[in-house]
C-alpha cells in the first residue's frame, strides 16, 4: 500500500508565543512612556490604572517587582528632577528599545542587513554585488575577479589533464553603486497637533524614532537628521524623540525649512530630501529685526509667499520636499498644492493612520533613484 502525502492547511486556535511577566509589561510600559514623554511616574500611574482593569499581574509578579526589575536591568535610574528633587528617569538602553518597538510597529514587514543596500540602476566599480559576472576586460582591478567562476571556465575550457587558467577564462562579478541619502525630518509641534481631542504628535514622534532606528541599523551611510518647529524652528537629537512635546507655538513653516536647508547644505550627499510632518497652516515668520509676525486666521498672504519662495529655494538646491499634511481641510490643501508644485516635490493627505508606512515607501522610493 502506497504512503500519500496530504497536502492542505491546517487551522488551530491561535496561541501567543510565550512572554515572561516582565516582557509583557515592558511591551505596554513602553508604549506608555512615549505617550507620556518620558514621564516614568506618569507612565507608571498608568500601568497601574491598566493592571487594575485588565489583571496584567498576579501575587508573584507585581508592578513593583516590574519596577525592580527596570532599575536591575538597566533601564531606569535614579536622577534630579528640574525643582532638586529626586525621581526616577529612563536611561538610553530604553530610548533604545522604544526606537526598535516603533520600527517593529511601524515597519514590522522589512528585514534587517547589515550595511546600507540603496541600489541604483547602474552597473559600475561600486561596492553592491549583483550575482551576475561578465568576462574580465583590461582595466579591471585583480580584486574583482571571481576566482571560482574563473577556474570553473578553466576546467570547461582546458579540461582537467592539462589544466591551465587564461585571460579568456577570468571573468568578474559585476557591482552596483549605493546611492546615499541625506534626509530632514520636519515635525510640527505647534499647538494644534493636540487640539480638537487628537494626539497628534505621539505618532508623529513614533514615525521619526522607527525612520531613524531604521536608518542607523539598515542604511548606516544615510544620514536623518530631526528638526521641530513652532514659532522659530530648532534641531532634536535622535535620543531626544521619546521627550518631544507640544508647545504653545504658531506654526512657523518658513523657519523649518530653512534650517532644513542649511543642515543639507552641509552634507556631501547628492541625494537630498525633506519630509515635512503638519497639521496646520503656516501661522508665523521671524522678521529680519527679530520680531514675530504672526495671523492664525485662514491663509495669510505675506506668510505663505514666503513658504513658497523657500520652496522654490529648494528646487535651485535640487532637494525635493514631501509634505505629510495631517489635516484634510479644503483651504490648507490647496495651500499645499501650491507648496508642492513650487518645489517640484510630493503631498500626501493623510490621517494619523497609515503615516509610518506612507513615509518608509516614500523614503525607499527615493533612495532607489538619484534625485537631481
Amino acid at each position: 500500500m502506497k504512503n500519500t502525502i496530504k497536502k492542505g492547511f491546517y487551522f488551530k486556535t491561535y496561541e501567543a508565543p510565550f512572554q515572561s511577566p516582565f516582557e509583557k509589561l515592558f511591551t505596554i510600559f513602553k508604549e506608555l512612556i512615549t505617550h507620556t514623554s518620558g514621564d516614568f511616574d506618569e507612565a507608571i500611574d498608568w500601568l497601574r490604572e491598566l493592571d487594575k482593569e485588565y489583571k496584567l499581574t498576579d501575587s508573584a509578579y507585581t508592578i513593583d517587582d516590574f519596577i525592580e526589575d527596570l532599575k536591575k536591568k538597566g533601564y531606569i535610574r535614579e536622577e534630579l528632577k528640574d525643582d532638586g528633587t529626586s525621581g526616577i528617569g529612563i536611561t538610553a538602553k530604553t530610548e533604545r528599545a522604544i526606537r526598535q518597538q516603533a520600527l517593529d510597529n511601524i515597519f514590522g514587514n522589512l528585514k534587517r542587513s547589515g550595511t546600507g543596500n540603496h541600489k541604483t540602476k547602474h552597473p559600475g566599480n561600486g561596492d553592491e554585488h549583483t550575482g551576475e559576472f561578465r568576462e574580465f576586460y583590461f582595466g579591471d582591478g585583480l580584486e574583482r575577479i571571481s576566482l571560482t567562476e574563473s577556474l570553473r571556465n578553466a576546467q570547461i575550457n582546458n579540461g582537467v589533464a592539462d589544466f591551465m587558467l587564461t585571460e579568456n577564462d577570468l571573468v568578474v562579478e559585476e557591482t552596483q553603486y549605493k546611492s546615499q541619502m541625506s534626509t530632514v525630518l520636519m515635525i510640527d509641534i505647534s499647538h494644534s497637533m493636540i487640539l480638537y481631542g487628537e494626539d497628534r504628535i505621539t505618532p508623529a514622534k513614533k514615525v521619526a524614532m522607527a525612520l531613524a532606528e531604521l536608518i542607523t541599523t539598515r542604511y548606516p551611510k544615510d544620514t536623518l537628521d530631526i528638526l521641530v518647529f513652532g514659532n522659530d524652528a530648532w534641531t532634536i537629537a535622535i535620543r531626544d524623540l521619546p521627550y518631544l512635546k507640544v508647545g504653545p507655538y504658531h506654526t512657523n513653516t518658513v523657519a523649518g525649512l530653512q534650517l532644513a536647508m542649511d543642515l543639507l547644505r552641509r552634507k556631501r550627499n547628492t541625494n537630498k530630501q525633506i519630509f515635512m510632518i503638519t497639521d496646520g497652516k503656516p501661522s508665523c515668520v521671524r522678521e529680519k529685526d527679530g520680531t514675530y509676525y504672526m495671523n492664525s486666521n485662514g491663509l495669510d498672504e505675506y506668510i505663505v509667499d514666503k513658504c513658497y519662495n523657500e520652496a522654490q529655494q529648494a528646487r535651485k538646491l535640487h532637494i525635493p520636499i514631501t509634505t505629510f499634511m495631517i489635516a484634510k481641510d479644503s483651504y490648507l490643501q490647496q495651500f499645499v498644492n501650491k507648496f508642492t508644485e513650487s518645489n517640484q516635490g510630493k503631498a500626501f493627505y493623510t490621517g494619523l493612520k497609515g503615516l509610518g508606512e506612507m513615509i518608509f515607501e516614500d523614503y525607499e522610493t527615493n533612495r532607489k533613484k538619484r534625485i537631481k
